[in-house]
């Protein structure tokens, strides 16, 4: 195992901003340590970033994709920066990446455990692990038999308890296939809906992913009322106007199966998913999904971005001066850490959705009502606040490490 600390580096920096070859920009914020892993033995290659823990120590899921990098992860991670200072938790942000070729069962539990083993020594004192693309709570579960420390991972089997000392009482794990992510964005949606003054009942919604996100937005925008008309996923993209039959889609969710195998829908190719008009766009997949080859083609008035980075900045700030509201990701779907400090902290299921509830609503309030009232991006509301956050903390701290 080789394990390779490409940095070590204090926050305080230079006001010139220095590029790293594989482009990871470090600033006065981070990133503290850029993690690469190889195992010769398995070819497995995996990244850890571990951007700023000035709040609390660095937390972030791990992404398990054939083409994940570097740079992707250490934009991730500087998300969850944002995401968790906003979100009034004492985690840092961190992230974590896999590049997973594929295989089966027994491969992938290598190629986990294989990686925890190599970042053992930073968890869980500097990171914990969680769900992220192409990880669950079996992985959750894998990762912390490979550290042999509960604590170190979130989003663990909710069968996988340990018993606190000196107390009769389990703490177990809480999973998100809970779908505590789902439901933070769609009470994001539900806020950013009232302030445009479009009732969610019978309100249109598109959703691009249909993983552990969309399809938990879709079980609670249903019972909200509100109407999906369109869903794609890796396999391709379905509409109906009417939306879908209930039963059916209970099914697909049961079976964890693509809504393309729906019979009496119309099926469309992904492209045209993008032009249809809708009051609530989710998309709740993979990075930069929304792009240059569609932005145009987008018929919404809200976008609520339950996947991460869904659009580069520059587009965001096109549809922005455009009319979308837009509910960042960092905001939106704060529910799974959210979750995850839940878990961390031993609570129960429905303290963990009750807090969700209450943090994501307050703060996706604040910012579109602030983002309004002064005519900014609402992720540049929002980016402020949370850097108001850490910069305040880094200031409390004499030493980073």
């Amino acid at each position: 195992m080789i394990v390779f600390l490409l940095l070590l580096k204090k926050y305080i920096m230079p006001k010139t901003t220095t590029k790293y070859p594989v482009e990871i920009n470090y600033d006065n914020f981070g990133p503290e340590y850029v993690v690469k892993v190889y195992d010769p033995l398995l070819n497995m290659r995996g990244f850890l970033v571990i951007d700023n823990t000035a709040i609390g120590l660095g937390k972030g899921g791990v992404r398990m994709t054939p083409d994940v990098t570097v740079e992707e992860v250490f934009r991730l991670a500087r998300t969850m920066t944002w995401k968790n200072s906003l979100a009034s938790i004492p985690f840092g942000g961190a992230k974590a990446g896999i590049v997973w070729p594929g295989g089966d069962e027994k491969l992938k539990k290598q190629f986990v455990q294989s990686f925890a083993k190599a970042i053992k020594v930073f968890t869980p004192t500097k990171y914990v692990a969680g769900p992220d693309v192409g990880t669950g709570e079996r992985e959750m579960q894998w990762w912390v038999e490979a550290t042999g420390n509960w604590r170190s991972a979130t989003g663990k089997p909710a069968k996988l308890c340990l018993k606190r000392p000196g107390s009769t009482k389990k703490q177990c794990g809480i999973p998100h296939e809970f779908g505590s992510t789902g439901f933070g964005v769609v009470k994001a949606a539900a806020v950013a809906a009232e302030i445009a003054g479009i009732n969610m009942k019978g309100a249109t919604v598109a959703l691009h992913g249909f993983g552990n996100v969309g399809s938990f937005a879709y079980k609670f925008l249903s019972q909200m009322g509100a109407k999906v008309v369109a869903i794609a996923d890796f396999y391709g993209a379905v509409f109906s106007k009417a939306g879908f039959d209930k039963q059916a889609m209970q099914k697909i969710m049961a079976t964890n199966s693509s809504p393309t195998t729906l019979r009496g829908v119309k099926k469309i190719s992904v492209a045209d998913f993008w032009k249809i008009p809708v009051d609530i766009l989710i998309p709740a997949s993979v990075t930069d999904v929304i792009n240059a080859s569609n932005k145009n083609d987008l018929q919404t008035k809200i976008i609520v971005e339950g996947g991460n980075i869904p659009m580069r900045e520059d587009v965001e700030n096109e549809l922005f001066k455009q009319g979308v509201m837009i509910v960042p990701d960092f905001v939106a779907n704060a529910g799974g850490v959210i979750s995850s400090y839940a878990e961390y902290r031993g609570y129960s299921p429905e303290q963990m959705f009750a807090m969700v509830e209450n943090k994501i609503c307050a703060v996706t309030k604040k910012v579109l009502l602030t983002s309004l009232k002064s005519g900014v991006n609402p992720r540049q509301v929002a980016m402020e606040m949370a850097q108001k956050n850490v910069e305040l903390k880094m200031r409390q701290k004499k030493m980073t490490f």
